[in-house]
């Protein structure tokens, strides 16, 4: 197993600091409940799919699971899991010592929950936020699209 990325603790002895303001802001954030995680699961439980949420018995907490079909479902904040990284780290300007880092192993972290996920056989999906937002029907689509492959390979489970 690779060596983890190091990331700073956020505090002021290590030459972090934060804005009244800005650190009002960050505690708003919330880390589950999202308004888009909400729209997700009412979608999927008007289209009849029954889950569980936030399934601490699996890597990563999946914010969705259909455990009977080994389903797991994640969605994802663009900044805090690196949508468009490339571009994005460019344009941190405060604190990058400590972003860049913590973002990154973010990254990292959500790849390494899709690999225990998978040998643990889940077929794992990844939304962005702004993907439910903007295009729902289309994920929508593709959890009962992957739902429908579950269910004939493994027809025991239902």
């Amino acid at each position: 197993m690779s060596k983890k990325l190091p990331v700073l603790k956020f505090k002021k002895s290590l030459g972090f600091e934060t804005s009244t303001q800005r650190s009002a802001l960050m505690k708003k954030i919330r880390s589950q409940e999202t308004k888009s995680e909400i729209i997700l699961r009412k979608t999927l439980w008007a289209n009849g799919v029954r889950y569980r949420k936030n399934f601490k018995k699996l890597p990563g907490s999946p914010d969705i699971v259909v455990t009977r079909l080994k389903l797991a479902i994640f969605v994802d904040g663009e900044f805090w899991h690196g949508y468009n990284w490339s571009i994005k780290k460019e344009k941190i300007k405060a604190n990058r010592l400590f972003w860049i880092p913590k973002i990154e192993r973010n990254i990292e972290r959500d790849n390494e929950n899709n690999g225990s996920l998978s040998s643990m056989g889940y077929t794992v999906l990844r939304f962005w936020e702004h993907e439910i937002k903007k295009n729902l029907q289309g994920c929508l689509t593709k959890i009962l699209a992957a739902i429908e492959i579950n269910r004939q390979n493994n027809p025991t489970n239902e």
